[in-house]
């Protein structure tokens, strides 16, 4: 009951914006545009859940609000906010918002808080997640489009510094991709959003996760048909299935899979440059199709079938590759059966 409860929250604080189906300047399709409850393929579920709601702490004497009502604590926070004691005023917002979640100084103390971490201590992990509350449990008091616009910024902001930790650095991948998926799937109208589903295409290829950046791709380009990272997400697309048709050459449904992919990427190229590069992919995963297909082809032609299965076989490989590299031989053998030689 408490994740539905949960998703239906989420659910209502996004739909509550206004212009979420607006057109965005990279070419978001208007009227059909998606809203943040659509599935987006390759993201992780994970992306879409509301951050636990906020309760007042256990020790109130000691993590609780230091005034009697918010307005109080609000001008005591920004106080401490102003004299550079930041630490402080993070705990001081914070505690408005636990212990006064429903009054009206709440989504601004909750705002303050975001803009502490990133603005002042330059805590981005932090200022992600309090950025991500305000909008899932504050978005009609909040100027939404533009703490969307935030949360991109500091999903990128992740991305570039990574996390520290002992005064050292180090890139946690999935954690900053679940970032990225969480601003698309809460601002899927806004301008970045095609860019973000990039990044996120990308770290899938960081963490060899190929056939979901292929997925995407996939998604960005039939969301943002006309974004400038619609032709970039068919090249990486391209590649990805390669890398795996590379790695499961031997899927006959894969192969063909990927060569009706490419010609229909071939017949419609963004550019000239795109389509010699696609071409190149078409012509090597036509082979890998045709390669495929004579395996299959011969695992008919052995002593334990009949001939007329393995004839049938070649005919249907003929059929399909009359020029193929093997058509000869598949000929060859089509008539060795129909004269009774088994050859074998």
């Amino acid at each position: 009951m408490k994740d539905i409860f949960k998703s239906l929250c989420v659910l209502l604080a996004l739909v509550s914006c206004s212009g979420l189906r607006a057109d965005v300047r990279t070419g978001m399709p208007g009227p059909g545009s998606r809203y943040a409850t659509d599935y987006f393929p390759g993201f992780d579920q994970e992306a879409t859940f509301m951050t636990e709601r906020k309760e007042p702490r256990w020790f109130s004497w000691w993590n609780g609000p230091k005034k009697n009502n918010a307005a109080e604590q609000l001008e005591w926070a920004d106080s401490c906010r102003a004299a550079g004691e930041f630490g402080k005023a993070r705990k001081a917002y914070d505690a408005l918002v636990r212990q006064w979640p429903v009054s009206p100084e709440a989504p601004l103390a909750q705002k303050r808080l975001a803009d502490v971490c990133f603005d002042d201590e330059h805590d981005f992990i932090d200022a992600f997640e309090e950025y991500k509350y305000l909008l899932d449990y504050y978005s009609v008091q909040c100027d939404y489009a533009k703490i969307s616009d935030k949360l991109f910024a500091v999903a990128e902001a992740m991305r570039t510094h990574g996390k520290k930790l002992l005064f050292m650095r180090f890139a946690n991948t999935v954690e900053v991709r679940n970032a990225y998926e969480a601003a698309v799937l809460r601002a899927p109208g806004a301008a970045f959003a095609p860019k973000a589903m990039m990044t996120v295409a990308k770290l899938r290829v960081d963490e060899n996760e190929y056939g979901k950046a292929a997925e995407v791709c996939e998604a960005l380009r039939g969301a943002y048909p006309r974004s400038p990272e619609a032709r970039e997400a068919l090249i990486l697309e391209a590649d990805m299935r390669m890398k795996l048709l590379d790695f499961h050459g031997y899927n006959n449904s894969r192969a063909r899979d990927t060569v009706l992919f490419l010609k229909a990427a071939v017949a419609n190229p963004p550019d000239s440059e795109a389509k010699e590069h696609l071409s190149v992919c078409l012509a090597k995963a036509e082979s890998v199709a045709e390669e495929e297909a004579w395996k299959a082809a011969k695992f008919y032609d052995s002593p334990t079938r009949p001939a007329k299965s393995a004839a049938d076989a070649y005919r249907r490989f003929t059929s399909e590759y009359p020029a193929g590299r093997h058509a000869d031989e598949a000929r060859s053998r089509i008539a060795e059966l129909e004269r009774g030689d088994s050859g074998k």
